[in-house]
Parts: C-alpha cells; sequence; structure tokens
C-alpha cells in the first residue's frame, strides 16, 4: 500500500512537474508575443515601421519616443532594472557611448552580414538600419527678402541677416545637436575652431529645440529662417509642399547610422532578437523607401530612385561611430559650458 502510495505521489509529482512547465511554457510564449523599446526615432516614423513588423512576426511593438540624449540616460539609470528590451533608432554614438555603461547586449542579426561593415558595430552591440546625413535647411522666402543665396558653406549661417533666426538641437538632449559639433570639429580641423565656431552661431539661434527635428516647422512657416537638421526630418517638412530649399555646406558635413540594439538584462530577449533579426532584412529598408521614410536604407541592395538620397552629391566626411561615442560626453559638456552659459 505504501509503494502504491509513493507511486501515486511521485506520479502526481511528476504531473505536476510537467503541469508546471507547461504553464510556464505558456506564460513565457505570451510574454515573448510583446516588446518594449526606447525608440529615439520620431513617433510618425517608428508607429509606421513597428506596424509593419508586427504584421510580419506578430510581435506587438510597446514603445515610448525619446530623444537621443533622454534615452540613453534613462538606460543608464535603469540599467540594474531594465525597463524595455530594445534600443530603436538614433544615432549610432549613442549606441557607442552607452556600451562602456553597460547597457548594451551583443546580439548578431541573421542578415547583419549583408550590411556593410562601416553601418554596424564591430562587437555587434547595434547594427544600423538607416544613414542619415546632416544639412541645411533654410526658408526661401527668407533668402529672397534678404537678397541671400542658398547657404553652401558653415560661414553663410553667420551672416547678420540671420540675427536671431536660426533654429537647432540642444546638444544636452539630441543627437542631431551632436552630429552637427561633430560635424564642425571634422569639417573645421580641430575642436578649438568648431566650438569658436558655435559661440559665433549662438547669436544668431533665437531657440535651441528638445528633439532633432523641433525646428523643421518653424522654419517652414517662416518662424524661423533655417537651421541645421538630418537629413530625414528635412526631407519630410520639404515634401510637404513647404518654401524650403536643402544644401549643405562644401566644407563638409558627418553622417549619423540610425542604429537598433538590445538592451542587457531585458525582460523579453528572444522579441527583442527577432525585432533586431527583421531589422537586417532588405523588407525594412523597401518598406522605408516605399513609405518615403527618408531614411537612406544601410542595406546596398536596396533600391533607392529619390536623387535627394543620392549620397555622391553630399560633401560627407567621414567620423567613427566608437570616436563620436567617446566624445560624445565631453563635446555636449564643453557645449553648455562654452556656448550656452556664456
Amino acid at each position: 500500500m505504501n509503494a502504491v502510495l509513493k507511486k501515486a505521489g511521485v506520479l502526481v509529482l511528476a504531473i505536476g512537474i510537467v503541469a508546471g512547465s507547461l504553464s510556464s511554457c505558456s506564460k513565457s510564449k505570451e510574454v515573448e508575443d510583446e516588446v518594449s523599446v526606447y525608440s529615439i526615432m520620431p513617433e510618425k516614423y517608428a508607429t509606421h515601421i513597428f506596424a509593419e513588423f508586427t504584421n510580419d512576426t506578430g510581435i506587438k511593438v510597446n514603445f515610448v519616443r525619446l530623444s537621443s540624449g533622454e534615452a540613453l540616460s534613462r538606460l543608464i539609470a535603469e540599467k540594474n532594472n531594465p525597463q524595455v528590451d530594445a534600443l530603436w533608432g538614433g544615432p549610432s554614438d549613442t549606441y557607442d557611448a552607452g556600451i562602456d555603461e553597460g547597457i548594451f547586449e551583443p546580439y548578431k542579426p541573421s542578415e547583419a552580414d549583408k550590411i556593410p561593415a562601416n553601418y554596424r558595430s564591430p562587437d555587434n552591440y547595434w547594427t544600423g538600419i538607416g544613414i542619415i546625413p546632416l544639412c541645411f535647411l533654410t526658408n526661401t522666402n527668407f533668402l529672397e527678402k534678404n537678397n541671400l543665396p542658398v547657404p553652401t558653406s558653415w560661414d553663410d549661417y553667420l551672416h547678420p541677416a540671420y540675427a536671431n533666426g536660426l533654429q537647432m538641437a540642444d546638444a544636452r538632449t539630441s543627437g542631431t545637436a551632436t552630429e552637427r559639433i561633430y560635424s564642425l570639429v571634422k569639417a573645421l580641423g580641430s575642436e578649438d575652431a568648431a566650438f569658436d565656431y558655435q559661440k559665433k552661431l549662438n547669436k544668431n539661434v533665437q531657440l535651441y529645440t528638445k528633439s532633432g527635428a523641433g525646428g523643421a516647422l518653424p522654419a517652414a512657416n517662416g518662424q524661423a529662417a533655417g537651421g541645421i537638421f538630418y537629413l530625414v526630418d528635412a526631407l519630410d517638412i520639404v515634401n510637404q509642399g513647404y518654401p524650403l530649399v536643402i544644401s549643405y555646406p562644401q566644407e563638409g558635413v558627418t553622417y549619423g547610422v540610425e542604429g537598433s540594439g538590445i538592451v542587457k538584462g531585458c525582460k523579453h530577449p528572444a522579441a527583442a532578437k527577432k525585432l533586431m533579426d527583421w531589422a537586417s532584412t532588405k523588407k525594412l529598408g523597401d518598406f522605408m523607401v516605399a513609405n518615403k521614410i527618408f531614411y537612406i536604407p544601410t542595406r546596398p541592395d536596396v533600391v533607392v530612385s529619390d536623387p535627394a538620397l543620392d549620397m555622391t552629391k553630399m560633401s560627407l566626411i567621414d567620423a567613427s561611430s566608437i570616436w563620436k561615442g567617446e566624445k560624445r560626453q565631453e563635446y555636449v559638456e564643453r557645449w553648455i559650458a562654452e556656448v550656452i552659459q556664456q
């Protein structure tokens, strides 16, 4: 009798373990049907892209839109208890700045090898999904009224006619703004020259905006004369029919690589990996092109017919993402001390 009871007890225990395992798997599967994301990519783009990802995979994306500086600060603050599974969008130096902080998990997406090596992390901490050159965006009515040519030099934005007329991003919050600093360091040849320029430029700035695209609409409707933006945001507003012109300084500009990466210790790692796998596919590039989301795809096999996205027509300067990540905080602090607080 005792032997029977023991066997029955073992059987019950075994059934319980199996049931518990199935329950656990069921819960795990349910959890992995969603992924939480901080998106530096503007909501108007991210919403459409994430909806397409959900259509393809069935995985729901819950996301909060933050500027790059906000996202980096929040991920660092939360690294012992991550609140999201992935970071989406934003220039790659944001990711490189976070690697030493231990906030990203290395992962090589399924089609990463089809993306050129300079558009992804050598250690697989981030993968590029789009290329975003910096550019000038200027109101053509302002140029005509002041009898000014389209700006083609960094010095053109120092003209007195632009006094209190420019809007551009704040380096404390925006990756567009830090890209502006990187561009100036490379184009003008030294850090001192770059910061001297920004002190002069500051006299013509009416407002530094929280996000990189924040000054585009004011420039479009004439509240501002223009500003310095990533091309993706400049093209978006130009294609709405406003009196604007995009141009590039002959001295050159750097460009960002819009990234994507997994947060270390995240709660939904499997879903996050599926998002990274999908981000590495040609499907994402084709979707952005078809829906006029003006990132230049990192996949060279994506056909881009819009001449505005032809990188050979831009004066681009290569700058290592690792160098940017190392310099980011130093440059932000110097910009605050020498430009904003003077």
